[in-house]
């Protein structure tokens, strides 16, 4: 900066160097208009003549004298103009020089942080003086020679030595321990949250199935010696099993097994090539990770991620709530069988010794494992009628199933005595209780058969209870009203239903025959949309152009559902008129 100022006077004392007024960087016309320099005029010898005196030479000198003194003045004008302008550059470079530091150093946090460095040194600086002190005081006492005393004194002196040596024993080998106790404020510490990225989303999908794939392989092979998909294989398990079992040595066994597996996953990992499974593992193509996504594929992804997601948390939730209305008497009838188990599981294990109940407990699980379960699972009627705990389960009811429930009763209650009577009368005998009250299955306008005006025989299948939701674009019309409507799709036995939401009256309401639909197709309700679409397209004989069930989430389940019943009572009628 000083060379630059420097320079700068350097270049003011030279005239010629000296920049215009109307060419400095920071002249104005309010600076400098005072100060225009005069232009004198060039005296030429026609001139010089006029200002001679006819009287004599005098008047030759006092017209040279006024020319000089004119010159002087100029002289001086042009001075002052060189200091001026040098003073508006040096200005003009302090400034720029001052905005430039004031961008590159921030004087003040770097004072803030010169303080803590200076506090941080001053509190160092007192622990070792500290720690100096304490170790120059206990070296004394110890080099410190004994003086011939008294024998009281002189085992005071030894006590007094001995607790010292501990003190210093026990600094030395726990005192760093010590020092990780002192109680300091915890730093909380806030995670920031990384961006939605599609590769980023691809790479956790693909890492969560890398991860998971060991546990679902075990839970495989669990289930083919259940299953004993390997008749020789799980008739050594069982009989391995069981005589650890009756010997006692079930907890060796699995001890051994986890000892066994950690032993072949190392073998594994310095490069054996060990493969033992049950169940033949399928080798799943794995597809190069893409660079860049196109916005429909960005849009597909995200789309079965969400699907993925909402199984996963729908799956976890039934789970959950399940074991809670279990264990809160929601059904009293299934609680009590788990409240009568666990007194009886109690008062065998206050007076029979626990050899005697883990060989019970062993044997039920092995036998429970190995024979009782692949009964039931190749007799679903005979499971349904003696498999205790899986009927416990199957029947534990989920919070939206408790809600429908309650719904239910609430609008059989309002139903009128006639009609209560009405229903008695008519419903034949041979119905249970439960098939009698699923006849009034009731969607959001009210009872189903009333809704959409069928027989109270018509009811929706058991997948679709609740419903699909989902929007009917009927292409036939016009009017944008009556060209999208948003509502729920039902299937019964005989009968395609959708029920719209916007209006409550039924004449928005569609009803379609299942006999009468000539085609049913996946169907793209955007050229954009990735795949193959989120629709359903279904032709009619009424409707000169397919009725499209678009926006459906759960789209090939439903397409499944409808194409299963469409089949069923197409060939049930074809094998009636034949």
């Amino acid at each position: 900066m000083l060379k630059r100022l420097d320079k700068i006077r350097f270049r003011g004392h030279k005239r010629d160097e000296f920049l215009d007024l109307a060419e400095s960087p920071n002249a104005s016309d309010t600076e400098c208009g005072d100060e225009i320099p005069v232009k004198i005029p060039r005296t030429s010898p026609r001139d010089n003549e006029e200002l001679r005196d006819p009287a004599g030479p005098g008047t030759i000198i006092m017209a040279s004298g006024v020319q000089d003194f004119n010159r002087t003045e100029s002289d001086r004008l042009n001075e002052i103009k060189g200091h001026l302008e040098i003073a508006l550059l040096e200005k003009h470079f302090l400034q720029e020089e001052l905005r430039k530091l004031r961008e590159e150093t921030n004087a003040e946090t770097l004072r803030q942080e010169l303080e803590k460095e200076r506090q941080r040194r001053l509190e160092l600086e007192q622990k070792v003086h500290e720690v100096l002190k304490a170790r120059a005081e206990e070296v004394p006492a110890a080099q410190q020679p004994a003086k011939p005393q008294p024998q009281a004194n002189g085992t005071d002196k030894r006590s007094h030595t001995v607790c010292s040596r501990l003190q210093k024993w026990f600094y030395d080998k726990f005192g760093e321990y010590v020092e990780d106790f002192r109680f300091q404020p915890e730093e909380n510490t806030v995670e920031t949250e990384e961006p939605l990225s599609a590769r980023r989303l691809t790479e956790n999908m693909r890492r969560l199935k890398r991860g998971a794939k060991p546990v679902t392989n075990f839970v495989k092979n669990l289930s083919a010696l259940s299953d004993w998909y390997s008749i020789y294989t799980s008739a050594i398990a069982f009989i391995i099993y069981m005589n650890a079992v009756w010997h006692g040595w079930a907890i060796p066994m699995f001890l051994f097994l986890a000892i066994l597996r950690l032993s072949l996953n190392y073998l594994i990992a310095r490069g054996w090539r060990i493969q033992w499974s049950i169940v033949p593992e399928v080798s799943e193509p794995m597809e190069p990770p893409k660079e860049d996504l196109t916005v429909s594929e960005k849009f597909q992804l995200v789309l079965d991620v969400a699907q993925k997601a909402q199984n996963l948390f729908g799956k976890m939730a039934d789970i959950l709530e399940k074991i809670k209305n279990l264990f809160m008497w929601v059904q009293p009838e299934i609680t009590q069988k788990l409240y009568i188990t666990l007194w009886a599981a109690f008062i065998a294990s206050c007076f029979l010794p626990y050899r005697i109940i883990g060989l019970a407990m062993g044997l039920y699980a092995g036998i429970k494992f190995f024979l009782i379960d692949f009964i039931f699972k190749r007799c679903p009627r005979l499971r349904a009628k003696y498999d205790t705990p899986y009927i416990i389960w199957t029947s534990l009811p989920t919070d939206p199933q408790l809600k429908e429930r309650s719904n239910a009763t609430v609008s059989r209650r309002l139903q009128t005595a006639a009609s209560r009577s009405y229903v008695g009368s008519s419903a034949p005998a041979g119905i249970n209780k439960d098939e009698d009250s699923s006849r009034f299955h009731t969607t959001k306008r009210g009872n189903f058969h009333e809704v959409f005006n069928l027989s109270e025989n018509e009811r929706p299948l058991a997948v679709c209870e609740n419903g699909w939701r989902c929007c009917l674009i009927n292409r036939d019309r016009k009017m944008p009203t009556d060209y999208i409507r948003n509502g729920i799709l039902y299937v019964t036995e005989n009968y395609l239903c959708f029920e719209s939401s916007k209006s409550g009256s039924s004449k928005r309401n569609k009803v379609i025959k299942l006999t009468d639909i000539t085609d049913i197709q996946k169907y793209k309700v955007l050229s954009v949309l990735p795949g193959s679409g989120m629709g359903i397209a279904v032709s009619t004989l009424s409707t000169q152009k397919p009725l499209v069930f678009g926006a459906m989430v759960h789209r090939d389940e439903a397409f499944e559902t409808i194409f299963n019943q469409y089949v069923k009572i197409t060939s049930a009628s074809s094998n009636t008129e034949s």
